[in-house]
């Protein structure tokens, strides 16, 4: 199952849309996600992402990496930061910099889990954060906590991401009053072949 949603996840997307029809909610952004096929070795498909506000698109921010994997009966998307995140910026629009992308390079987020189902035949994917799992990380000095989750078909590309408080659970800032709604503007689908 997680060919296909790989195959869905890689390219370009871009939300103006929304933007523009529910702009106090909605930034306008671009969202890069290139498929970094030589760290198959380690298992399933990757995928580089960052994003940029639109005004800005010299300005990528949030460089991660997603690996799709199959466990058993159970399709999974793991999240993983960079060690160095300045050190791959821009990269969703230079592939050939993900070239110098080497294991030592990738950061494990513990409990940054999704569970990754189909939705029917309807050819829809749905990635959920698991049950047992709770996304947190470092930074400026500070825990943080996501809530992460996504949904993709051939029509796009929705993202729930959004930040919460950990002590609390009150969203901070993201998805808060609904999904991301993504339109796929160029396709990088073929980068996954040899």
């Amino acid at each position: 199952m997680i060919a296909p949603v790989a195959r869905l996840l890689a390219g370009t997307f871009g939300n103006h849309p929304q933007a523009i029809a529910e702009p106090a909610w909605y930034v306008h952004l671009r969202l890069w996600q290139r498929p970094v096929p030589h760290l198959s070795a380690l298992g399933g498909y990757w995928i580089f992402a960052e994003q940029a506000n639109a005004l800005f698109l010299d300005r990528p921010y949030r460089q991660r990496l997603l690996q799709l994997l199959q466990e058993g009966d159970r399709a999974l998307v793991q999240v993983h930061a960079l060690r160095d995140p300045g050190r791959w910026v821009g990269a969703g629009v230079a592939p050939s910099q993900l070239a110098q992308l080497q294991p030592g390079d990738l950061e494990l987020l513990v409990g940054c889990r999704l569970g990754l189902r189909q939705e029917g035949a309807t050819g829809r994917y749905v990635a959920e954060m698991l049950p047992e799992s709770r996304c947190c990380f470092q930074y400026q000095g500070e825990e943080r906590q996501v809530v992460l989750g996504f949904a993709v078909d051939a029509n796009g590309l929705m993202t729930y991401d959004r930040g919460v408080d950990p002590g609390t659970g009150a969203s901070l800032w993201g998805a808060i009053a609904g999904p991301y709604r993504f339109q796929k503007i160029q396709d990088f689908a073929a980068e996954w072949e040899p």
